[in-house]
């Protein structure tokens, strides 16, 4: 069996980590380099980076990061946030980054991820989708959750894969920042229906959220930010637990 995949994510605006990150024996917390080679040292299996930045520099301050991680990381890491174009995606593989991570511009423009998979291959194509489940069905959202799309989150995945998605980063916003537990009802029945790998985000709380998630969600990865940022889990602690509990993990 593969081995699942823990993997840190962070937030960044103009080059700099913003959500609170609770690192005394960093220099400088908001450092997303300096950040990035730690979680890489303590286990991290990959990471990824999503731009926040609302400017049109933000290309250019993008690219930087990317190349700086790059030149740090020996794991691999995805980029996300505002890529609409195959340029944007072109130049930032040449950057060094391994994956990118595309949202509210694939619901808009669907054909942007058969693009992206044939001109770069789907492994470094992960779509990335945040639904909601209320009135008894999930529907996708917009625009970091702002806006409904009015689109069935199943359709939609089944769609993306269709497409040419590599990978899904499905994030609950039900579960999200609740620290509960990830939605794994629902992600052992979109990897049923699917066959690429299902990052599991929004939920995480304690290290029996993660082993959950890889049992009964069926998830292929889990992804988290405050507990790590906040060192309330620590990897290699946790790759230590899940091990005992006989989930494949890479030590």
């Amino acid at each position: 069996m593969l081995s699942k995949r823990i993997i840190p994510c962070l937030d960044v605006k103009d080059g700099r980590t913003v959500k609170g990150v609770n690192f005394v024996d960093l220099r400088d917390a908001g450092d997303a380099v300096e950040l990035a080679a730690y979680y890489a040292e303590q286990g991290a299996d990959e990471l990824v980076f999503l731009d926040i930045t609302a400017t049109h520099e933000k290309r250019k301050t993008l690219v930087d990061l990317v190349q700086k991680v790059a030149k740090e990381l020996n794991i691999p890491f995805t980029v996300g946030g505002g890529i609409s174009t195959p340029e944007d995606v072109g130049i930032l593989l040449n950057a060094g980054a391994d994956k990118v991570s595309i949202n509210s511009s694939a619901v808009r423009n669907p054909k942007l991820i058969s693009d992206l998979a044939s001109r770069f291959g789907s492994q470094c194509v992960v779509v990335a989708v945040d639904a909601r489940f209320a009135d008894g069905k999930w529907e996708v959202y917009l625009n970091g959750g702002r806006l409904a799309a009015g689109i069935d989150l199943f359709d939609w995945i089944l769609e993306a894969e269709r497409l040419g998605a590599g990978e899904i980063l499905f994030t609950s916003m039900n579960h999200d920042g609740t620290k509960n537990g990830f939605a794994n009802e629902t992600l052992a029945k979109l990897s049923e229906m699917i066959n690429i790998p299902i990052i599991a985000s929004g939920g995480a709380g304690n290290m029996e959220h993660f082993a959950d998630t890889f049992t009964e969600g069926k998830a292929d990865a889990a992804l988290a930010a405050s507990v790590f940022h906040f060192k309330e889990i620590e990897i290699p602690n946790l790759k230590t637990y899940l091990k005992s509990k006989n989930i494949p993990v890479r030590i």
